[in-house]
């Protein structure tokens, strides 16, 4: 076990810092946002409680460690450490930026604002961080190893999810490729595909699958949402993916017999492109997080190798929860 004795800090501009920057001063933003009709005092509250929290765990950080500050736009090119604990001060999707550029260090994740923010992957709020960042040194903190999905193309490149991918097109028409799956094949025309990992279960894939029972529930007069409560979600942990096709058209040329199914780690999902161009694979939300996806790519899409180490409170139960984006408010 590696002795721990380096804390790295993750914080994130507010949305307010980010409006100064485009504006260029507090004045000229706030001009704006209520030129626009905004509530600028609402970007001021958040900002105020994240500065709030960061000062706060500046104060409750142990002492005798070292200690180092990054901000989430410096993650590429900074290098996490082995025996590094990592901290993480802000919204979901910053867990989920900075899961992809780990391999094993604990992460403590900490809520700033519990008043605006969900906090589905922050288990800790600011008054429980030294204590929780105290265990973490010691690897006395419990912690649960959060599957992560994984698309590797036939070019070498490859793209780790923490919540799910998004297979598919940039704009609005329709997506074209061949699906295989189980030993089954077929091509398809669709509105794209989504693989979630249990973490993203409660987000974009429950999305899904209720308003396709709603839609059945609708068509067909049945109980389709009630049929659904509850039966979406899946454990953190479990090593299994789930995938949908979105909107399936069947044609002459298309069909829609594999739109929903597990991955698991013998049996992979591929896909082969047959979009000319503005094909991309995306992971958790974030279309800037992507690989290209046009013809001649295959996609193979399974269980990443790593995982993301979250520690937890004893007892932590899964939340039913937002996606994992961090939208920035």
């Amino acid at each position: 076990m590696p002795t721990r004795d380096k804390l790295v800090i993750v914080t994130r501009k507010t949305a307010l810092e980010e409006l100064i920057e485009r504006f260029n001063t507090r004045d000229q933003a706030r001009f704006y946002i209520e030129h626009m009709g905004g509530d600028f005092d609402g970007y001021q509250a958040a900002h105020d409680a994240y500065r709030r929290a960061a000062e706060a765990l500046r104060e409750a950080l142990p002492r005798g460690l070292r200690t180092h500050w990054i901000e989430r736009s410096f993650l590429p090119t900074f290098t996490f450490g082995e025996p590094d604990v990592v901290v993480v001060l802000g919204q979901d999707g910053l867990v989920v930026n900075v899961a992809k550029y780990l391999d094993g260090q604990p992460v403590v994740a900490i809520n700033p604002d519990p008043d605006r923010i969900d906090g589905v992957l922050l288990p800790y709020g600011v008054r429980e961080a030294g204590g929780a960042i105290a265990r973490a040194v010691r690897d006395a903190e419990p912690w649960r190893d959060v599957t992560m999905a994984q698309a590797a193309l036939n070019d070498g490149q490859r793209l780790l999810a923490v919540n799910d991918l998004f297979v598919g097109a940039r704009t609005h028409v329709s997506a074209r490729y061949r699906i295989r799956h189980e030993g089954r094949e077929e091509a398809q025309s669709s509105s794209g595909l989504i693989v979630s990992t249990g973490a993203g279960s409660t987000g974009w894939y429950r999305s899904i699958v209720t308003g396709a029972a709603g839609i059945v529930a609708g068509v067909l007069g049945s109980e389709g949402i009630l049929a659904v409560q509850g039966r979406y979600a899946f454990p953190w942990e479990a090593r299994e993916l789930a995938f949908s096709v979105r909107e399936p058209f069947i044609s002459k040329t298309s069909g829609a017999t594999i739109v929903h199914g597990r991955i698991v780690a013998d049996e992979p999902l591929e896909i082969v492109s047959q979009m000319p161009q503005n094909g991309v694979i995306f992971s958790d939300g974030v279309e800037e997080d992507r690989l290209d996806f046009n013809s001649g790519s295959i996609a193979r899409i399974g269980l990443a190798d790593r995982t993301l180490r979250l520690l937890v409170p004893p007892g932590h139960q899964d939340p039913a929860g937002a996606r994992g984006r961090d939208d920035g408010g």
